[in-house]
């Protein structure tokens, strides 16, 4: 049996959730109420006590840091080694090694490249430029893309009386276009790597069964995040067995936005349903302040968390004349609570619905005075949750863009942002001329830059430069010999051959002026030589091979593990974020600001996806506090850079007054 004291600490409705194993299970776990811990249980008595095959289990998350974390936690449980057989990832990651098995069934190689957002905006530009015949700016293709990733999202081919008005109803021809366009590049998208699974499940119901005789014990984290395409995957995977365990919170369900459809959680088919309704974040006021907003929704499972704690500080409201005064006042806020309540500033978090409710807060962070020890300090020490990814760099886009090309030379969009990084001298013109070319002749563009640089083709319309020529031959060896170095080397060691190979070093140093962005850039670059040793290294220690495809993969759909080092999580800051970030967090003291009727409910959203999910969000942001909760506005506030009357947010009418201390903005207490 796995380890009783640990087990011994669950309360009755969690160790019920862990006994409960067979068929088809939901356990609604409220905020803070333990579910992580219950997972891990559960996964550990199919074990140890059921003599489950680890090897059997599947738990599917929606963040790495969720798999990573009950990874650990599996861990500590179970022997190590045994630990390690239990698959525990995001749904990404496991259609990821599913198509890296099988993808060749549907024509593609299975060193196939995986395009995020932005390789996905560029190829659709593209296609919509040629479609259109159309020179100069485009109109935004924003919606276009959305509409994309909805179909995709929802298993069909967009409908083409969708299609936003000024690129004429073609949608569903563009959809085509870039499925034709991927599939030439051996490439696929986020968005793909599910479609494509259950695209392969159903058209080879043999290799459906070979993923159902695998995993016979099926768990899905958040599952009220769940989209129409990984509730299907869900329902596929688990159909033999039909061992399905789903754990989630309805109230909690924040993101139809993003395709997220609750109703999966509210019409679960459960033989066994289980209710975690202790908390163990916050205090009792706010978990009543919480139950009392969310309880207004009509969809939505009964529950009500409760906590044992005996704190009894009441939720301060304020209402401040204008937005830099609110800001003012919660700076202020915060170096009261540093001081009287002991707090360090990264215990504290000022959280807002929109993300441009930030720009008076950093003003009055930056200018705010407190005392430290004897002396006085200007500024307090901030973190903007949400800036710029690691992966998101212009420096890490291309050494990733490289590996691409090393991996799978057939990714035209990885070639083309690369083949002229660090300047070889080959133009612009050069390369309309040889896509162009190779659109013309069908050849992949790899094919092409290599006949070139093998002097067997030479266009015939357009002689290309002497320095061109040569930096296509420049550029085809080092990738021919990097793909050599990364067969026969230490991937990290093969990296940083890449770097020195190509002088990238240099590169930057050319590129941009300032010293402190050169050494932060370079800096970088070594950050991701570390990560690749770092990867090679875990994967080592699991008994695997590490493979650069893999590690490419890894690095786009993992980018979430720099946000902790990026975000100062480790470091004394205190830290601003939206209500949409803060989901899964915890801070011992939260100011939400902004609680005003057109900020929260968001005008926009309540009409795209109803008042009750603006609920949840504030439901969820509320609970995000451990000990201390603040809720304010401001009388006036900018918009459309004019000064606006704002009214209170409806929702805070719902919080029951005797939970509230309402005080003057000038107040400290």
């Amino acid at each position: 049996m796995h380890k009783e004291s640990s087990y011994q600490a669950l309360n009755a409705p969690q160790k019920k959730a862990v006994q409960t194993t067979e068929g088809r299970v939901l356990i609604l776990a409220g905020a803070g109420s333990g579910k992580t811990s219950v997972l891990t249980h559960r996964i550990a008595h199919l074990i140890e006590n059921n003599n489950v095959p680890a090897s059997a289990i599947l738990g599917l998350t929606f963040t790495n840091k969720a798999a990573a974390e009950m990874r650990q936690r599996v861990a500590k449980l179970l022997n190590p080694k045994l630990a390690k057989q239990v698959t525990l990832c995001t749904f990404h990651s496991f259609c990821m090694q599913v198509l890296r098995e099988e993808i060749h069934k549907l024509g593609y190689t299975n060193s196939f490249s995986l395009y995020n957002e932005k390789d996905v905006r560029r190829l659709v530009t593209q296609l919509v430029r040629e479609t259109l015949e159309h020179e100069g700016e485009l109109p935004s293709i924003e919606p276009t893309l959305v509409l994309l990733s909805q179909a995709k999202s929802k298993l069909h081919s967009p409908d083409a009386k969708d299609s936003p008005i000024w690129h004429d109803n073609f949608l569903k021809n563009l959809h085509e276009q870039l499925e034709t366009s991927m599939r030439a590049y051996n490439a696929v998208d986020f968005d793909s790597l599910l479609s494509l699974t259950i695209k392969l499940f159903e058209e080879f119901p043999d290799i459906l069964e070979k993923y159902q005789n695998r995993f016979r014990y099926i768990m899905i984290d958040e599952y009220q995040d769940t989209n129409p395409v990984q509730y299907h995957l869900s329902s596929l995977l688990s159909r033999k067995h039909n061992n399905l365990c789903v754990v989630g919170d309805d109230d909690q369900s924040i993101y139809g936005w993003r395709g997220a459809e609750i109703k999966h959680i509210l019409d679960f088919k459960a033989e066994h349903v289980v209710k975690l309704e202790q908390n163990y974040r916050s205090t009792p006021v706010i978990l009543q302040a919480a139950n009392a907003v969310i309880a207004n929704n009509l969809e939505r499972h009964s529950k009500e968390l409760w906590s044992n704690d005996n704190a009894q500080d009441p939720i301060i409201v304020f209402h401040a004349p204008s937005d830099m005064e609110e800001a003012n006042s919660i700076v202020q806020r915060l170096i009261w609570f540093r001081k009287n309540k002991n707090l360090a500033w990264k215990d504290m978090a000022i959280l807002y619905r929109s993300n441009i409710l930030a720009r008076p807060l950093e003003t009055a962070l930056m200018q705010a005075s407190w005392q430290k020890g004897e002396n006085w300090v200007r500024g307090i020490p901030y973190q903007v949750f949400g800036g710029t990814e690691f992966y998101e760099r212009s420096e890490i886009r291309d050494l990733v863009a490289y590996l691409k090309v090393i991996s799978n030379p057939l990714d035209q969009e990885a070639l083309l942002r690369i083949v002229n990084v660090p300047r070889r001298g080959i133009s612009d013109a050069a390369l309309d001329m040889l896509t162009q070319m190779n659109r013309k002749k069908g050849i992949p563009l790899w094919n092409l830059l290599q006949d070139v640089a093998s002097g067997s083709f030479i266009p015939e319309e357009t002689q290309l430069s002497s320095r061109a020529n040569g930096g296509i031959g420049s550029f085809v060896k080092i990738i021919q010999s990097a793909q050599e170095k990364f067969t026969n080397s230490p991937m990290h060691e093969a990296l940083t051959w890449l770097v020195e190979s190509i002088d990238y070093k240099k590169a930057i140093s050319e590129e941009v002026k300032s010293d402190k962005m050169r050494e932060f850039k370079w800096d970088n670059v070594l950050h991701f030589i570390e990560s690749m040793k770092n990867y090679e290294d875990s994967m080592l220690e699991e008994g695997k091979k590490p493979t650069l495809f893999d590690y490419v993969g890894s690095t786009l759909m993992d980018e979430e593990k720099w946000q902790k080092k990026d975000a100062g999580f480790s470091e004394d800051r205190v830290h601003l974020m939206t209500f949409h970030s803060a989901k899964g967090l915890e801070f011992t003291a939260c100011f939400l600001i902004g609680l005003e009727d057109h900020i929260i409910p968001h005008e926009k959203s309540v009409s795209e996806n109803g008042l009750e999910e603006e609920r949840r969000l504030m439901y969820v942001a509320m609970t995000r506090a451990k000990k201390h909760l603040t809720l304010s506005m401001s009388r006036l506030r900018k918009r459309m850079g004019k000064d606006s009357t704002s009214t209170p947010s409806r929702f805070l009418f719902e919080i029951p007054k005797h939970l509230l201390k309402v005080t003057s903005w000038q107040t400290l207490e």
